[in-house]
């Protein structure tokens, strides 16, 4: 059984909507949340001084959102589902003009014709319900096309592999870093009976074959994504399109310098709260 170190950092509900993305990119496998705490687990193995410090740096950049006297504690618990009655929670959600996401455990009476995408999200991020996956969807529901080959990047729940398919994408290919992000990808995928047209694998984008795509997803941090471009970019069909997001409002001036160094152009960004998502193309 693993030991988890158990991250508390103190923030009010909005707040946390903030933190989870951040956290999800160090590393955390799981949360939960009261109106004044943010709790947030991770592999005490994966831990290292470096994280440490990447937490403190994603945190006084968060400052404006993020009270300067937020306090953060630790402790090692024992492996176990922290999201358990937080997925219980979860119904059933209507996104765009198309698509209706839902748990296994939610019956839902299909009178519109929506696309219904189960998801049980276990302890990975991308149930639909956060603004970042909101709005990606929102601009995969605009762009994919009959037919389309897709690339997910940190696909965490596969929400996004599975949406664009049920849109209907010919395939696509599904990456992430996280062992329990590949595992829980995988089920949502054979939940949506997508398995023989979904590929989940832990392999880096570095060391894919070049194969081009019609449409990449890459809903996560801009300090990854910008880590990421050189990658991404040479795996963009000429008339491809890239759809970004889990980008603060204040990251979209640094997010503009970013991509146009890599002759990438925007086509359009969506706002939702304190979150962006941008559509993109070669220039």
């Amino acid at each position: 059984m693993k030991t988890y170190l158990e991250i508390s950092i103190s923030a009010n509900k909005n707040q946390q909507e903030l933190l989870i993305p951040t956290m999800v990119e160090l590393g955390c496998h799981g949360f939960a949340d009261t109106d004044t705490e943010l709790l947030c687990y991770i592999d005490k193995s994966l831990w290292t001084d470096e994280k440490f410090e990447q937490l403190k740096s994603d945190l006084n950049s968060l400052l404006r959102v993020i009270l300067s006297n937020s306090v953060i504690k630790f402790k090692e618990i024992e492996e176990e589902n922290w999201n358990e009655q937080w997925e219980k929670s979860i119904d059933k959600l209507e996104i765009g003009n198309r698509i209706t996401i839902k748990p296994s455990w939610v019956n839902y009476g299909n009178t519109d014709n929506r696309i219904v995408i189960q998801i049980d999200p276990k302890m990975s991020f991308g149930t639909g319900h956060h603004e970042t996956t909101k709005l990606t969807l929102q601009l995969l529901e605009k762009y994919i096309f009959e037919g389309a080959t897709v690339l997910d990047v940190g696909t965490g729940t596969g929400i996004l592999a599975i949406a664009a398919l049920k849109l209907g994408a010919k395939e696509a290919l599904a990456i992430d870093n996280d062992e329990w992000s590949i595992l829980n990808a995988k089920e949502n995928v054979n939940a949506n009976d997508l398995e023989d047209r979904i590929v989940v694998t832990d392999t880096p984008l570095n060391l894919l074959n070049e194969t081009e795509y019609d449409i990449i997803t890459a809903n996560i941090m801009l300090t990854t994504i910008i880590e990421l471009l050189p990658e991404t970019v040479k795996r963009l069909k000429e008339s491809g399109k890239i759809l970004f997001s889990g980008l603060l409002l204040q990251d979209e001036e640094a997010f503009r310098e970013a991509i146009e160094k890599y002759q990438l152009r925007i086509l359009e960004i969506i706002y939702e709260g304190e979150w962006i998502a941008a559509a993109a193309s070669r220039v």
